[in-house]
């Protein structure tokens, strides 16, 4: 017996998937202010105990899919310098 998606169902998804979406995007901006922090920090002046932060944010940063990287940079109107 096949399972129909009934209206209701079809309206919580498409109310779900629009919340998710503008989440993504909320993320993808601090996603790119924080790469563009990243990008413009000097690791030799970091005041003392910031350093594990700083590294940890860009690994995580560094750990993005370029696309997603781009897409982030994109969000905030930022360039990747290279």
């Amino acid at each position: 017996m096949p399972h129909t998606i009934n209206q209701e169902e079809i309206n919580m998804l498409r109310t779900e998937l629009e919340m998710l979406m503008k989440e993504r995007q909320t993320l993808l901006k601090v996603t790119g202010v924080a790469a563009g922090l990243v990008a413009e920090l000097d690791s030799h002046n970091l005041p003392s105990g910031t350093e594990e932060a700083a590294e940890l944010l860009a690994a995580s940063i560094n750990a993005l899919s370029e696309e997603t990287l781009k897409d982030a940079l994109s969000a905030v109107h930022a360039e990747i310098a290279g």
